[in-house]
């Protein structure tokens, strides 16, 4: 089979030829059909991250079809599924035992400890594959594995606000800010300054209001999210929330968070992170974006392309989410 690989940090891609992997007990084998490209694969690829295994495959978006088994497994050959980043916890330790998987400390996640999804085939235990909508094909479901899961996540973070601010318009947040809307929320979309076409990508899914991410909202927030890596959006985003209102850091890496005044966080404004999903939050996620007509804004690559792809991920080239077809 065909595998993009990370052989050393900051370095590019290698194109491998492998032996397609032979399902443990537990595990099933999926033949990829697609694998969105997230900006957690750049901090990974980048060595932001710390403890990766290498050499190692990328890619935590992965939709495709069973096509073997191991022992003692419940899948069917033949069956759609998605595999997320959370590939493994230990079920046993308090954080698992609370409903709080996400912050297991053995937990392991695929594309960063465990082979992904830039591949012709990968390995997943069969307890992590999600069962993925129907509504969606391959191409365009790719990109809830990982983008759509984490927006959902930050989202429900986000409480019951009413004026939402998403700072960074991607992959996530497209996804989410439909998720919003349907929830009858107003969204303000804060962008790099002069990035119009993301500015008008926005206002064309709902957006009331969108502008750069250096200006105050037309209006206080309720609560902000942000998908951006960029610790300076903080303050910025404290400043834009009302009192009691609540800042929400979705992204696994941020750059430092500079100093900024007591008093913009004063008036119990609170500053919290989202750390990895649950399988519970998939399963939810999954079963909304049945319900809920998602456009999902996809530029598709071919496998070989991967590096292309990241490369145009990291200077924001396109809108929406970029998924391998192999």
């Amino acid at each position: 089979m065909r595998a993009m690989v990370l052989q050393r940090f900051d370095t590019a891609l290698v194109s491998e030829e492998r032996p397609v992997p032979p399902p443990g007990p537990g595990q099933v084998r999926v033949k990829v059909s697609a694998c969105g490209v997230c900006r957690t694969d750049l901090h990974v690829i980048e060595g932001t991250l710390a403890h990766p295994r290498l050499p190692i495959v990328p890619g935590h978006e992965i939709v495709g079809v069973i096509d073997a088994v191991g022992s003692g497994t419940t899948r069917t050959v033949g069956e759609r599924v998605g595999i997320p980043w959370l590939g493994y916890t230990d079920g046993t330790c308090a954080f698992c035992r609370s409903g709080h998987e996400n912050l297991c400390a053995a937990a392991r996640f695929t594309g960063y400890q465990i082979d992904g999804g830039y591949a012709e085939y990968t390995l997943a235990d069969e307890r992590f594959c999600l069962t993925l909508p129907a509504r969606l094909d391959d191409l365009h479901a790719a990109p809830l594995l990982c983008a759509g899961l984490i927006g959902y996540r930050c989202l429900r973070k986000a409480g019951d606000a009413r004026r939402l601010g998403l700072y960074g318009f991607g992959a996530a947040a497209h996804l989410i800010a439909q998720v919003a809307r349907h929830e009858e929320r107003e969204i303000y979309a804060f962008v790099r300054h002069g990035d119009d076409k993301a500015a008008a990508f926005a206002r064309s899914l709902g957006a009331v209001w969108a502008g750069p991410s250096d200006e105050p909202p037309p209006e206080p927030l309720d609560a902000a999210i942000i998908f951006a890596p960029l610790g300076e959006l903080v303050p910025r985003a404290l400043r834009s929330v009302r009192k009691g209102g609540r800042v929400v850091c979705g992204g696994i890496h941020m750059s430092p968070i500079p100093r900024f005044p007591y008093e913009w966080l004063w008036g119990e404004r609170e500053i919290v992170s989202v750390a990895n999903l649950t399988r519970a939050d998939g399963a939810e996620f999954m079963q909304l974006a049945e319900r809920i007509p998602l456009q999902v804004q996809v530029q598709r690559y071919a496998l070989a392309d991967a590096q292309r792809a990241l490369e145009d991920l990291r200077a924001g080239r396109y809108t929406g989410a970029a998924v391998l077809v192999p």
